[in-house]
């Protein structure tokens, strides 16, 4: 069998080859035979030319693609007779198919074997087929359950979760449920001042809250434990009660320092926010007794404070007739305007009995300050307490801290009210402003909103006052009568003193705060006291004395407002420029007796010299003679006669001494003009110009008659 299957295989191998050989020959011959123009006996073989399906085409393609051969072109190369050449070729070909058959018959056994061989490979592989198949199937089976294994997981770990959760939820629950013993022992027996105690108040507060809110989701455990901390509830906020009022009535013992059991109350705050949440009406009992007490409290204390102010206050007092248009000395600040210093101004409060003791005697605004720092002080510690103490802002503490304060402040401002309606110190009420104007400066700094409406009160109540006591000194220095006034004096009258004395101190406190209002009544004030000098001077017959007077007047002035107001200050400045207009006017003035004569040529002749028509006076050489020896003749007598006569006149020496130094310094500078206009063309023939003093020793000389203080 298998001989004759490897017989049948090399003979159709044997086929095919032969039979492509013979094709490609038998196309090489044709081509061959069109080009020799001989007709070949072609086999044809199996070509069939009547069929349709034989395209001429096609033919051309396979000669061409035969001619291609490598076998076929040596043939045609060498010239070889293709019958006889495929003749040949058939031959050998035969031949070994031959030798093939018998090499193939030789290993006939050999290809049995391997036949066999592969047909029991095909066994085994389709065993193995099998086999694989099989584990296919398991491994599909596997998956599928590896994937329920794995829903089961997830289903399982969400279950686990939510237990988990519901556990810590249920831990929670059962542990703000439970009420522990140390809480009932802690809040039945402990006292509230205890740390114990207060610790416990919070936890019992917490499960109050938390009962409450179960109880509005209707959780049926919430009543297991409602009656064990309704109990404990009422309990501690009996012995809370209890504490914080005992703490209320230690107030009102006399001589405490209700100070000390406020700060106890701080200490414990946590109390009344407690009876806030869990017992509202015992909350506001407690919230009306410290209102009540307090304000009692306050009330006594301010009122009897006050009252023995007034018993240390001077005695003496300005009256509606202590105007600038009488004899007073109420319109000097002296060391009243220390009060304002913030040594002073947030210093200790007075002790009355003490200043008592001592005799000691204040003015009113240094009580007026006392007064209200003990107001300040205790309104802005009050004002904290109740902030912290019952939980209140904005509206509501501002409320709450009228009620315990406003029967106070409104005894302050009746109080206030009946003697600023009876006072005419204008620099008590003035000073009084500015104390109120610094304590809302620190109220506002601290954040403290308490006493703003009591500031403003306050204010409302002194500045009208003031603008008419300040009004009230204008028309009296309006209507004042010179002639009234007595014996006239060229030294400074006592009512520029007090104008004086006053301006400085107001525009020194104004300066801080200044108000328009007051600066406005301070310019009226000037102008009529600037006239009141006016109409004095024109009393003095001459107008020597009248420039006295006005000089004197005005530097006393103006010395006292630069004690205290500032150098660029509208009063300072005005009061120099009139100093300075009238000082300018005298110095002319006591110039002109012993010098007129000089002075009026050369304010002529400097005249004529600008118009160009000095030869005008080319014919006054008598004139110009006499005035040249007798200003050499007299002139150092009259020097020292004019000095002497100002110095006598000016009770302010240093102002004296200005006034001599202008006057000697406007002589020199005459004599030089003198001698210009002498040295002009019109005069430089004249002998009487050789006696001219030199004016460099004129000035050395001079020098010598200047005052020394």
């Amino acid at each position: 069998m298998a001989e004759e299957a490897a017989v049948a295989n090399l003979g159709a191998i044997s086929d095919v080859n032969t039979s492509g050989n013979q094709q490609k020959l038998q196309l090489a011959y044709l081509q061959n035979e069109k080009t020799d123009g001989e007709i070949p006996n072609l086999n044809l073989g199996e070509l069939d030319l009547t069929t349709d399906e034989f395209i001429l085409d096609e033919v051309d393609i396979h000669i061409q693609a035969n001619l291609e051969d490598d076998l076929v072109k040596e043939a045609l190369k060498t010239g070889v007779d293709l019958r006889q050449y495929s003749k040949q070729v058939e031959t050998e070909l035969q031949r070994i198919e031959q030798a093939s058959i018998k090499d193939y018959i030789k290993e006939s056994q050999n290809i049995a074997l391997l036949h066999n061989q592969i047909t029991a490979c095909d066994s085994i592989l389709e065993r193995m087929e099998g086999m694989l198949s099989g584990f296919q199937s398991d491994l599909s089976s596997i998956s599928s359950e590896i994937q329920t294994l794995q829903q089961q997981s997830v289903s399982m770990n969400i279950r686990l979760k939510n237990r988990q959760a519901v556990r810590s939820h249920l831990s929670q629950l059962v542990d703000e449920l439970v009420v522990p013993g140390t809480m009932i022992s802690t809040i039945l027996d402990s006292p509230v001042t205890e740390q114990e105690f207060l610790e416990q108040l919070h936890e019992l507060n917490s499960k109050i809250n938390f009962a409450k809110e179960l109880s509005f989701r209707e959780t049926l455990a919430c009543s297991d434990i409602q009656d064990i901390v309704d109990r404990l509830k009422i309990k501690a906020v009996s012995k809370i009660r209890e504490f914080i009022l005992q703490k209320i009535y230690s107030f009102r013992k006399p001589m405490t320092n209700y100070q000390i059991p406020q700060n106890t109350l701080l200490k414990y705050r946590f109390f009344y926010q407690f009876l806030l949440a869990n017992e509202r009406t015992v909350a506001k009992e407690v919230r009306d007794e410290y209102v009540d007490t307090m304000s009692k409290i306050y009330y006594s204390y301010f009122k009897s404070y006050s009252g023995r102010l007034l018993k240390v206050q001077y005695e003496e007092v300005a009256d509606k007739d202590d105007l600038m248009g009488s004899r007073n000395t109420i319109f000097t600040l002296g060391q009243r305007g220390a009060i304002l210093s913030p040594a002073e101004l947030e210093g200790p409060i007075l002790v009355p009995h003490t200043a008592q003791r001592g005799d000691s005697r204040y003015p009113y605004e240094t009580l007026f300050r006392s007064q209200h720092y003990a107001l300040l002080d205790n309104g802005c510690r009050e004002f904290l307490f109740l902030c912290d103490f019952f939980m209140v802002a904005g509206n509501s503490a501002l409320d709450l801290f009228n009620s315990i304060m406003g029967k106070t402040l409104s005894m302050f401002l009746k109080s206030m009210s009946t003697y600023v309606s009876d006072c005419y110190d204008s620099i008590a009420v003035f000073l009084c402003i500015h104390i109120i104007l610094r304590f809302r400066a620190i109220t506002a700094k601290r954040n403290i909103p308490a006493l703003d409406k009591y500031w403003e009160a306050v204010l409302e109540l002194l500045w009208p006052r003031f603008e008419l006591i300040l009004e009230m000194n204008i028309h009296s220095i309006r209507n004042t009568d010179p002639q009234k006034l007595g014996l006239l004096d060229t030294r400074p009258h006592y009512i520029t003193r007090r104008y004086a004395e006053f301006s400085s101190a107001i525009v020194s406190i104004n300066q801080t705060f200044p108000n328009e209002r007051t600066n406005a009544l301070l310019g009226q004030l000037q102008v009529e006291v600037e006239n009141f000098v006016l109409k004095m001077a024109a009393e003095f017959p001459s107008r020597k004395d009248q420039l006295i007077f006005l000089i004197n007047n005005y530097d006393m002035m103006l010395s006292v407002l630069m004690e205290r107001a500032a150098d660029d200050s509208k009063e300072v400045e005005g009061f120099q420029q009139l100093l300075l207009a009238r000082t300018q006017e005298f110095i002319e003035e006591i110039l002109s007796p012993p010098f007129g004569g000089m002075i009026a040529f050369v304010k002529e002749a400097e005249a004529l010299m600008e118009k160009g028509q000095l030869d005008r006076l080319k014919n006054e050489e008598a004139r110009i003679t006499q005035l040249v020896r007798g200003f050499s003749a007299t002139w150092k007598q009259s020097v020292e006669s004019m000095s002497q006569d100002v110095m006598r006149s000016f009770t302010n020496f240093k102002n004296g001494t200005s006034i001599i130094q202008g006057a000697l310094t406007q002589l020199i500078q005459y004599y030089h003009g003198f001698h210009k206009v002498l040295n002009q063309p019109t005069f430089r023939s004249l002998a009487v110009r050789s006696e001219l003093i030199n004016l460099h020793h004129l000035m050395v000389e001079v020098k010598k008659h200047k005052p020394n203080f």
